[in-house]
């Protein structure tokens, strides 16, 4: 995919589900691995369809972000679906815009379009949550924003940087890169602050996935490798 093409969990849940019935002709298990809330749900539950969004109504919006930021989309998502506004995580962009989007478009309210209703699937979903303790987690995390930095993260963003205004790099790790390569951070500062809104955005993971009672956990810092090797293989044999 190019860096500033348009792309959401209904078009991965589509792609995804054509790409397990392909494998599952080939297998008889398919191991699916990722942290992503929405894009996991996408795949075991469904999305609500939706109207394709008019690029236009896009580019209007998003040049209003660039010049006036945020607020002015969120107040309008306020009056046109209060109940959303609400709702949502008012600091995700893309999000916020997707929503009054839709309202705009179809007339109605958004969250009255979202039946949150599970599709059933063609196959059995086994969930197991692979999880560490918080203070062993936030180390690891740590370590691996100072190795994306040593692999070139840095370097990444400069070439991307025609594309920073694509939902793909409103993400943790290029938005701080851009407030340091923007003159505005401290190259210290932007590198801590990834680790910090990496750090929370694993507690929003949890948070999402605890509402989940068909998740197995393994807590592997409190199992061997080996240990939780053979529970997930026990698990998964049971498809």
């Amino acid at each position: 995919m190019h860096p500033d093409e348009y792309y959401n969990a209904a078009q991965f849940e589509k792609e995804a589900l054509a790409l397990l019935e392909n494998l599952h002709h080939q297998h008889p298990v398919v191991v699916l691995t990722g942290g992503s809330m929405m894009y996991i749900d996408a795949v075991c539950k469904g999305i609500d369809d939706l109207p394709n969004v008019d690029e236009t109504l896009r580019r209007e919006l998003k040049e209003i972000v660039q010049k006036e930021g945020l607020e002015p989309i969120r107040q309008q998502l306020k009056l046109l679906d209060p109940a959303f506004y609400n709702q949502v995580d008012l600091k995700n962009t893309q999000r916020v815009i997707h929503a009054l989007e839709i309202c705009l478009m179809t007339g109605v309210p958004y969250s009255t379009l979202r039946t949150n209703e599970p599709r059933k699937r063609p196959f059995q979903i086994v969930k197991i949550g692979l999880c560490r303790e918080r203070e062993e987690l936030y180390a690891r995390i740590n370590l691996r924003v100072d190795q994306m930095m040593e692999d070139g993260l840095e370097q990444e963003c400069r070439k991307l940087s025609p594309y920073r205004s694509s939902n793909a790099l409103n993400t943790v790790g290029y938005k701080e890169m851009y407030k340091y390569l923007d003159g505005e951070w401290t190259r210290e500062f932007a590198i801590e602050k990834i680790k910090q809104n990496t750090r929370i955005y694993s507690r929003k993971q949890m948070t999402w996935f605890k509402r989940d009672s068909d998740i197995h956990w393994i807590n592997l810092s409190e199992k061997p490798q080996e240990e939780a090797l053979e529970e997930i293989i026990g698990l998964v044999a049971t498809c």
